[in-house]
């Protein structure tokens, strides 16, 4: 089973990929950016993840996402748009392919 853990939209954006629980890849955002904790969707460390995992999106059973408790309608918010991200980015994938 491949998961993608992802840390999206505060200081430090950055992703993981794990396969049958041993880590593969991971990456912080700002090291492609250029931008010191850089805050925001980490599309670029995602991608370096899944090409050093030889992997596609459509292979991740499960995307992890890092939240705080305190706030659950702003981590309702961003879950809804990663998904919307990750769900266009599998469409990208379709139309190359």
């Amino acid at each position: 089973m491949i998961i993608l853990g992802l840390n999206a939209y505060h200081a430090d954006s950055s992703a993981a990929i794990f396969k049958d629980g041993v880590l593969i890849a991971a990456t912080e955002e700002e090291r492609f950016r250029r931008i010191k904790h850089w805050a925001g969707f980490p599309s670029q460390a995602i991608e370096f993840c899944l090409n050093d995992a030889s992997n596609r999106l459509d292979k991740v059973g499960y995307c992890n996402i890092c939240c705080y408790t305190f706030s659950t309608f702003s981590n309702l918010k961003k879950a809804s748009f990663v998904i919307g991200q990750l769900l266009f980015i599998l469409q990208v994938i379709e139309r190359i392919a």
